[in-house]
């Protein structure tokens, strides 16, 4: 017989265990009984810490590179290679934070949403908290379907194995399954269309809780990945109805030197211009992979990737920024990018921000005016309104290129035009966690398929001698060639769940071959 128990321990039937953070808060949540209680529930519990972030995201793409001068040691290396079971750190296996994190918070926001039911008074106050609720699970799920799922596909999304999926608050003391990627997808999209309808018209309280615009925000991406023009368009005009604004690159000093270290370099480090206090930003939460600070010996040890002995920029991601030069010179290198005056190699490393305090940023769990615009320029380009797609995307450009060169890029259709503003995708919004993703979609486009091998050159130093050696390349192959664009169900899971939870298809052990 089922047994249901109202705790916050939902998530046994997935860890196995119940650990020290389902002991902590257990007893918080059953002394949660007002909309006051349960708001401070869903901050601590529901959103995103501001200390989590899921860096790895980055690592797998082709928009960084390694740089290892000083140290033996890169976090993220099995990301990198795209090995067979990345969770692994000298041949050991840790646990999938990932998975673990994202089902957590699932839990703390089925609880509260659980709770809501019972709070007859203040009937606004616990509409806006629903909403923030069925956000925040939208979101996570969206993140854990593009993460451990295949990409969507309409005519095998019915098929294809997505992530479990729990919307109630109590365990069940059965192994659970792998929803379908459509049965996934549905869940979100009702999740953030219920946000929406709730959150309407309700206060905004801050930048780091969620409100109607974050929700459409959202909403104009998942429509996007599910091919779903017209509402992707719909979404994303109700944001640009809202009170935000681009910042012109224009009108902010280009670069600025940091304080000298104890040899007396001076990093020229970027202008803070993506924050949560700026006009572009729309919701943000966790942790900023890209952010740093100019403080102490220079901003590279500050970062969390962008550090001399870890990941910067690629040539590829460089080059893309004077591909367009005949419309003027892109500034967004000087604000994005960075070259660090100790990294004898001079190349450049991404740096979106130049805080790592509560403050700052995300680099997964960030919504952005400039997304929306393209978003909707993508919308509309699939729509077939080249013309009105083109003056999208020069509505940003004009923002982002020097004014006295500025010239509109000569008139795109088609395929040639979804190309420019894939280009500028990836050119404004690198370092937000976007490319990987955009990537496994592009791939599966019914229209205008993309994709490309991706090699990653692996190197270590070796502190006996202080040298560098070239270890070797290892090359992830066209998507639907291999199954590395998936990443593996936590082991954890598989094992506790007796083999109900099917793992996803075996990636290879891939071997480093040598190219230079």
């Amino acid at each position: 017989m089922m047994k249901q128990y109202i705790i916050l321990g939902v998530l046994i039937f997935l860890f196995g265990s119940c650990d020290s953070f389902l002991k902590e808060y257990s007893q918080d949540l059953a002394y949660a009984e007002t909309v006051t209680d349960l708001e401070e529930v869903l901050i601590g519990n529901g959103y995103l810490d501001r200390s989590i972030g899921f860096l790895w995201l980055h690592t797998m793409d082709d928009d960084l590179e390694e740089s290892v001068v000083s140290s033996n040691y890169t976090d993220y290396e099995n990301f990198f290679t795209w090995a067979s079971y990345p969770c692994m750190r000298n041949n050991i296996v840790y646990k999938d934070e990932t998975w673990v994190n994202m089902y957590k918070n699932i839990s703390s926001v089925n609880v509260v949403l659980s709770k809501l039911k019972d709070i007859s008074n203040l009937p606004e106050e616990v509409e806006r908290l629903q909403g923030e609720c069925h956000f925040l699970r939208g979101f996570y799920y969206y993140f854990l379907v593009n993460t451990y799922a295949k990409p969507y596909v309409k005519e095998s999304a019915v098929t294809d194995l997505g992530v479990p999926l729990k919307t109630t608050e109590y365990v069940e003391d059965i192994y659970f399954k792998r929803n379908t990627v459509a049965e996934t997808y549905s869940l979100i999209t009702d999740d953030l269309e219920a946000a929406a309808h709730l959150l309407k018209g309700k206060e905004h309280q801050s930048v780091f809780q969620a409100d109607y615009y974050a929700v459409q925000a959202l909403l104009s991406r998942v429509y996007l990945y599910l091919g779903e023009y017209e509402k992707a368009l719909q979404a994303a005009d109700s944001v640009l109805q809202g009170n935000f604004s681009l910042l012109d690159y224009n009108e902010f000093p280009q670069m600025a030197a940091s304080p000298g270290d104890i040899y007396g370099i001076h990093d020229i480090v970027p202008v803070d211009v993506i924050n949560p206090s700026s006009a572009e930003t729309i919701f943000t939460q966790g942790k900023g992979a890209f952010s740093g600070n100019t403080h102490y010996y220079g901003i590279a040890n500050g970062s969390v990737l962008a550090n001399v002995n870890k990941y910067k920029a690629s040539e590829d991601l460089v080059q893309m920024y004077s591909k367009e030069q005949v419309g003027g010179t892109d500034l967004r290198p000087m604000f994005f990018m960075y070259v660090n005056q100790k990294d004898p190699t001079n190349k450049r490393y991404i740096q979106k921000q130049t805080t790592t305090s509560i403050t700052t940023a995300s680099s997964e769990f960030l919504l952005r005016l400039p997304e929306v615009l393209l978003n909707k320029a993508e919308a509309l380009a699939m729509l077939g309104k080249d013309a009105e797609a083109m003056a999208v995307l020069e509505k940003l450009r004009v923002k982002r290129i020097a004014a006295l060169e500025y010239k509109e890029l000569d008139v795109r259709n088609g395929e040639k035009l979804v190309e420019l503003i894939r280009e500028e995708r990836r050119r404004e919004l690198c370092g937000e966690g976007h490319r990987w993703f955009d990537l496994r979609r592009y791939a599966v486009h019914p229209k205008y398929p993309f994709t490309k091998e991706i090699i990653h050159d692996h190197y270590f130093y070796d502190n006996s001698i202080r040298q560098v050696t070239y270890v070797g390349s290892y090359k992830l192959n066209e998507y639907g060639s291999e199954p590395a664009y998936v990443i593996p169900i936590p082991q954890h899971v598989v094992e506790y769940n007796k083999g109900s939870i099917v793992d996803n298809e075996t990636r290879p052990d891939r071997k480093a071959f040598i190219r230079f």
